[in-house]
């Protein structure tokens, strides 16, 4: 069996081409370090979800969040 010219790479190039970078799952940007728009709003809707525990917390304590985290007596 032999091989096609087509099916080899010539020799010098790279094996693997180079793969575009992976989108995120809900939008077409990508994930980066830094101050991108992915890395703001994944901060975005850690924040909401941190904003409704506390609502939760003091909804079901009767207590405010401060005075259940005992930072203020």
């Amino acid at each position: 069996m032999s091989s096609s010219p087509e099916s080899a790479p010539p020799a010098g190039d790279p094996v693997a081409p180079t793969a575009p970078p992976a989108t995120s799952a809900t939008t077409r940007d990508v994930p980066a370090f830094g101050w991108s728009a992915y890395a703001e709003r994944v901060n975005g809707r850690f924040a909401m979800v941190g904003f409704a525990a506390v609502l939760l917390i003091e909804a079901v304590g009767k207590d405010t969040f401060l005075h259940w985290a005992g930072l203020v007596p």
